[in-house]
């Protein structure tokens, strides 16, 4: 058992350097400063790697027995709340919702701690406080330096232009830093709660498969990322890197699990705004954006809740409830869905059934 939980944790660790990890290269390689993607790669895996050495010890910490307690934390319960957070991601890969790999593993954990009821709920707020600031400060950064500076005009500029491209690639190394010192933790957090690994183990195993997921797995992420984002020229990418980075980076300081994508995503609305006024909220995207945040950490949560409650505490009761209301609610859905389409096809065609 202590084996599949191990092998389960370490790829899981390469899922998130293939997704996340690999993606804190995306505008560096969209814009050019980096051609080769093997290159891009490179640097990701070498960002991710030290960051999760150097400092990812803290966030682990705050995963392993920030949340509930340790003496709780078995090998089956790492294999649940690994599992949980895996099948979260797998879920919303099928039906192509990014989710954060930081969301999904506290989700996991607190319903583990739910099943329980041993949550230390003042971690929890704090947590959520900086799921909710950390973004925030982001959007305010990016929208102000938009509107303040016109980064359009430092596009190509001769030397100049040289040294952004500089700076643009290491903006992304540090993004990538950043990666690896709060995203590993949520691999190798429940390994080190459960007494498999020290913290110290954690992130240099955890490191490892990270940057091996991005170096392996993390080339389409890469190129897919990078064509989104060839419209945004040097100077913005610079800014909506290294803000990221720096917002997560002073984050996993204080031993906080945040979402990389959300704080990236936030900054990118930012600059939008900045550029485009409020349209930018119009856009489907953002409100995708943020159901996810709502979606993510509830999904994992269920999940991990739902396995203890079958599998560990024998509640067959909880279990059946928490089906039944799943049920309904796809039940309400799909019948708001027909009335939906039921007023529709009345407003277009001007009958009834």
């Amino acid at each position: 058992m202590e084996i599949a939980a191990i092998i389960l944790s370490l790829f899981f660790a390469m899922n998130i350097g293939a997704s996340g990890a690999a993606a804190s290269m995306g505008i560096a390689y969209g814009s050019g400063a980096v051609p080769k993607y093997r290159h891009a790669l490179i640097i990701c895996a070498v960002g991710v790697l030290l960051g999760a050495v150097i400092g990812g010890g803290e966030v682990i910490k705050t995963i392993s027995s920030g949340i509930i307690p340790e003496h709780i934390i078995t090998i089956e319960i790492v294999s649940i709340i690994i599992g949980s957070a895996g099948l979260s991601l797998f879920i919303a890969n099928v039906l192509g919702i990014p989710l954060s790999t930081s969301e999904v593993t506290v989700g996991a954990v607190v319903g583990v701690g739910i099943a329980y009821q041993v949550l230390y709920i003042k971690s929890i707020f704090i947590i959520l406080i900086f799921w909710v600031i950390v973004p925030v400060i982001a959007f305010c950064i990016t929208y102000f330096a938009g509107r303040l500076f016109n980064f359009g005009k430092y596009q190509r500029m001769g030397k100049f232009g040289k040294i952004l491209t500089v700076l643009l690639i290491a903006s992304g190394f540090f993004e990538a830093f950043s990666a690896g010192m709060n995203n590993v933790a949520n691999a190798v957090g429940p390994l080190v709660a459960a007494g498999v690994l020290t913290v110290n183990q954690g992130t240099l195993y955890g490191g490892l498969f990270v940057a091996l997921g991005a170096l392996i797995l993390g080339r389409r992420v890469l190129e897919t990322n990078g064509k989104k984002i060839t419209n945004l020229t040097k100077g913005e990418g610079i800014l909506l890197s290294s803000t990221g980075a720096a917002l997560v980076i002073i984050s996993s300081i204080f031993g906080m699990p945040v979402p990389l994508t959300q704080v990236t995503s936030s900054s990118i609305i930012g600059m939008g705004m900045a550029k485009n006024g409020r349209n930018v909220f119009h856009k489907d995207i953002v409100k995708t954006m943020f159901k996810v945040w709502v979606v993510s950490p509830i999904l994992s949560l269920t999940l991990s809740y739902f396995l203890v409650c079958i599998l560990l505490i024998g509640d067959y009761y909880t279990a059946f409830i928490m089906f039944s209301v799943l049920l309904a609610s796809i039940g309400v859905l799909s019948l708001m869905k027909s009335v939906k389409n039921e007023r529709r096809s009345v407003h277009e065609q001007g009958g009834g059934i």
